[in-house]
């Protein structure tokens, strides 16, 4: 499998119940056209002054996205990029309540 990983911090105001119900949306929507295998729960990061080493970032939340493998991650990509409904509307709303994401994608082995 072909994933994902969303660091993020949520924008001044937006609530993780908002943020929560958009991603939710947007999941459903991007599984509807099979173009996301999962998107899994929200993560609240916990520092650990042994298994947190990452003092490069001060993110606060994350998830996984999973997908069946790189190209089904590309055709994820080709539909957003257009900017065309209902994904763009579904996306933004997602988008719009975070600030400063770092996105990182890995491969299972």
């Amino acid at each position: 499998m072909f994933h994902m990983l969303t660091c993020f911090n949520l924008q001044p105001g937006a609530a993780l119940e908002e943020f929560q119900h958009a991603l939710d949306d947007f999941a459903q929507l991007m599984k509807a056209e099979d173009l996301v295998s999962s998107i899994g729960p929200i993560g609240r990061r916990h520092r650990h002054e042994i298994m947190d080493t990452d003092e490069e970032r001060n993110h606060e939340y994350f998830f996984i996205t999973s997908f069946r493998d790189r190209a089904h991650c590309d055709l994820a990509v080709e539909h957003i990029m257009p900017h065309t409904e209902p994904a763009d509307a579904s996306h933004r709303s997602v988008y719009a309540k975070i600030r400063d994401p770092v996105f990182i994608c890995f491969e299972d082995v």
